[in-house]
């Protein structure tokens, strides 16, 4: 008798490592001295940072469609297995907003930047779309050709939507939704939100699989397709390219595929590295269930006033340096936290409804 997959703790790996890239990116961002930042260490550090980001919203697609998934085997109604994801994105868009005005009550920063569109505020709305289209098919062969058609749909037009003035006009607050637009959008749903969708294909392949032997192999494609889409993504960057307007960095669908070869890449790596490490994998899949905690204390501890002494003042290795004694404060942060919402969950019953963090 086979036996079947439990929870997936590579998924938590790579998520820890998402969360790692993450702070390493604000990190050195915000405490490194100007005039350390032009040496090749510098710059291939920043690179590497770059996926900090598509990496959460992938690992999220990935989990819209497992959590859907698990909930219609136990149910066996779809519909209301595609409506507990739509309502978790809506928790998280409700998150967005009250971490920017957190961020504005500590900061006492204008009262603009509570409209300015962050990941929560793209990965909320991304994970609702995204279960109402696993919603929408009723195979798992249906839910593949739309969720990555999504996605490519998403890269495709991001040029476009990125060059036209037709949303000139739009109030900026809903233009920093769809597009860049500077003081107000990190990130936007173009080409952002395409990688949630991406996470998903590789979701709805994950639940099909419930038995070791079949993850296992499964992971083997997963490597063999990330590795071939990212070369041929890459290849196809020196191709004339049929936009008016674009720009490789600036979201063009082969920067978006070579992205999404990589993240794909990952999945297999971080299978690979649980297996073999084992338990020393621990602390960077704590950092991962609970990556949407670290975010939020994060952010104000690396940017806000605890800090501002050192803001832009360290060399390069000092503030490597402060990175990793960083993580371990946040790994000591996080494994507070479950010892806190433990106590608390025995309390006041042992069946308490958590939300997991692991949606981030």
């Amino acid at each position: 008798m086979q036996q079947a997959i439990a929870r997936r703790r590579y998924l938590d790996w790579a998520r820890g490592l998402a969360v790692l890239i993450m702070i390493q990116a604000h990190v050195l961002d915000s405490w490194t001295r100007i005039d350390a930042r032009g040496s090749w260490q510098f710059a291939w550090a920043m690179i590497v940072a770059g996926f900090a980001a598509p990496l959460f919203l992938f690992l999220a697609g990935v989990s819209v469609a497992l959590s859907a998934g698990s909930k219609f085997r136990r149910t066996a109604d779809s519909r209301s297995a595609a409506s507990a994801v739509v309502k978790r994105g809506g928790w998280v868009f409700f998150l967005a907003f009250l971490f920017r005005l957190q961020a504005w009550a500590l900061g006492w920063g204008p009262p603009r930047g509570m409209l300015k569109v962050d990941i929560l505020n793209v990965l909320g709305p991304s994970i609702a779309a995204a279960g109402a289209l696993w919603g929408a098919f009723v195979s798992s062969r249906q839910r593949l050709v739309g969720f990555a058609a999504s996605a490519a749909a998403i890269s495709i037009v991001t040029p476009i939507v990125r060059a036209t003035p037709l949303l000139n006009g739009l109030p900026d607050a809903l233009e920093a939704y769809v597009r860049p637009l500077g003081g107000l959008a990190t990130f936007s749903f173009f080409p952002w939100a395409g990688f949630v969708f991406a996470g998903a294909v590789v979701g709805v392949l994950l639940d099909q699989a419930r038995v070791p032997e079949r993850e296992s192999r499964l992971n083997s494609w997963f490597a063999i397709t990330g590795a071939l889409l990212a070369a041929a993504a890459y290849a196809g960057s020196f191709l004339p390219t049929p936009y008016a307007h674009s720009e490789f960095w600036g979201g063009s669908p082969s920067f978006f595929a070579i992205r999404v070869g990589i993240l794909t890449l990952i999945l297999p790596f971080a299978y690979v590295w649980q297996r073999v490490i084992g338990q020393w994998s621990s602390p960077v899949e704590q950092l991962g269930r609970n990556s949407l905690f670290i975010y939020w204390i994060h952010v104000e501890l690396v940017y806000g006033l605890l800090s501002l002494r050192i803001h832009k003042t360290l060399s390069h290795p000092q503030a490597w340096a402060a990175y990793v004694a960083f993580v371990i404060l946040m790994v000591l942060c996080s494994i507070g936290r479950d010892r806190v919402v433990g106590w608390w969950n025995t309390r006041q019953r042992p069946s308490a409804y958590l939300i997991e963090s692991s949606t981030f």
